[in-house]
Formats: structure tokens, C-alpha cells, sequence
């Protein structure tokens, strides 16, 4: 049962992982889904469906989330629609296939996954700075779009997070995009991998016979419903910020948050 500081809990991350997934294109399941971790068994959720709940229920709130940060993206003209087509054709793909994996594996086994993904991305974040290769003179073909969706997507729902942790150095890297029309596309790309994610956590959360109150297959609708606001309102702050700001110190201290979190849920396996 949610209490009223549980509640109010989840205000304030749904903020801050609405505020990180505007400014950084990331979706924001890296902060919410360790706060799930901990909070649904305070609110008395069985242990054997903690951390697919979380990870669908993660995934059901950035759709909204990421559509807000689209659409701020949009209007400063950091979207090409065609190349999300081609993103979004090989994002569903991968996360169809990312959530079948994860609903495959034990919660522990998913929970450490997930951590030691958080101290991965952490490190490379704080202490591996790539040189870019030159923004590309003639643009890349479908395919190659299509490859990094896949990725990205795969990657969203199988952790139950945005997906651009990957899609945006993908494209930056290999695709040679300009980093705010790589943060722009990712967020787009995000919405459609959600959605699939989301619809795949709940297929096979039926599929395992979860039959709880306020919980769709393995996504907690009430959880969704109180997040969502306050993330969607924030995610178009941070694409406010983005634009204007540098994101060096914010970055770093995101890496070194990320980094202890994922710790912590190894020590905790």
C-alpha cells in the first residue's frame, strides 16, 4: 500500500528523471527504476515480480515522457522525421525481443544485471570521452538507422529504461549526427521502443499469471499514473536546458549517482 511519503517520493524522482530525460535524451528509467526496486516491497508487492514490475512499470512512464521531450526537441528542430522512421522500425523489433529475454530470467538475476549496467554506463560516462568523428557531409542510409533502433531499443526493454544511453552515442559515433539532433531523434526513438517494451512486460506478465490490484501484466498502472505528471512536466524543462546549457558538471554528477546505485544493488545480490 502507498503511503503518503511513498507518494510523495515518487513526485520527486518522477521530476528528476523527467528533468535528465529532456536534457539528456535518456528516458529517465536509470532513476526510476531503482526507486521502484526499493519502494514496491515497502508497498508490499510478492517478491518474485518486484523487479519485472519495475522495469514495465519504468517503461510505461517514459512513453509520456519522452513524447514531451520529443516534442520540445521538435520545435527547436532537433527531429528528422525520416530517420526516426527507420530508428523506430528497428527499435520495435529490438524491443520486442529485449523484453521476451528479461521476462526469461529471475528477478536477482535481472536486479544485478541492471546494477552492474548502471556502473558501466557510470564509468564511461565519467572517464571515456571519444573524439567525435566530423558531422557527416552526406546523411547515412536507412539501414544503419535501422541497426542503431535495434540496439537501442533491445537495450530499453530489456533493462526498462530509455534506450539512450545507447542511441545517442550510437548515432553520434557511428552515424556522425550533430549531439543535439542525436538527443532529439533518441527521444522520438524512445517513444515508439517504450511503447513496444511496455506492451511486451505486459503480455508476458499475463502470460506468468500476475493478477494484482492496479497491475497490468507486470506494469502498475497507479505507480504510472502519480509519476507520469510531474516527469512529463519536467522533461520539457530539461529541453529547455538543453539547449542553452552545458551538461559537463551535470553529466559527471549523474555518472558518480549512477556508479554508486548500481553498487549498491550488486552488494544488496
Amino acid at each position: 500500500m502507498l503511503t503518503l511519503p511513498l507518494i510523495l517520493l515518487l513526485l520527486l524522482f518522477g521530476a528528476i528523471a523527467g528533468f535528465l530525460a529532456g536534457l539528456l535524451g535518456i528516458g529517465g528509467g536509470v532513476i526510476l527504476v531503482p526507486l521502484f526496486l526499493w519502494l514496491f516491497p515497502l508497498a508490499g508487492l510478492p517478491a518474485e515480480i518486484i523487479v519485472h514490475t519495475a522495469f514495465g512499470t519504468s517503461l510505461a512512464i517514459i512513453i509520456p515522457t519522452a513524447i514531451s521531450s520529443t516534442y520540445g526537441h521538435r520545435k527547436r528542430g532537433n527531429v528528422r522525421w525520416h530517420q526516426v522512421s527507420y530508428l523506430a522500425l528497428g527499435g520495435v523489433a529490438g524491443a520486442l525481443l529485449g523484453s521476451a529475454l528479461a521476462a526469461e530470467l529471475s528477478g536477482p538475476v535481472l536486479k544485478s544485471c541492471f546494477g552492474l549496467m548502471q556502473i558501466v554506463i557510470g564509468l564511461k560516462l565519467l572517464f571515456y570521452h571519444p573524439r567525435l568523428p566530423p558531422e557527416y557531409e552526406r546523411e547515412p542510409g536507412s539501414w544503419p538507422f535501422a541497426a542503431v533502433g535495434f540496439a537501442g531499443g533491445c537495450f530499453s526493454a530489456f533493462f526498462g529504461v530509455g534506450g539512450g544511453i545507447v542511441a545517442v552515442p550510437l548515432m553520434l559515433i557511428l552515424l556522425r549526427m550533430p549531439i543535439h539532433l542525436a538527443v532529439g531523434n533518441s527521444s522520438a526513438l524512445i517513444v515508439v521502443s517504450s511503447i513496444a517494451g511496455a506492451l511486451g512486460y505486459i503480455w508476458h506478465g499475463l502470460q506468468a499469471g500476475v493478477n494484482l490490484p492496479w497491475n497490468l501484466g507486470y506494469v502498475n498502472q497507479l505507480v504510472a499514473l502519480i509519476v507520469a505528471p510531474l516527469s512529463i512536466l519536467f522533461a520539457r524543462f530539461g529541453v529547455r536546458i538543453a539547449t542553452r546549457a552545458s551538461q559537463d558538471k551535470l553529466l559527471k554528477a549523474f555518472a558518480v549517482l549512477l556508479v554508486l546505485v548500481g553498487l549498491k544493488m550488486l552488494v544488496q545480490f
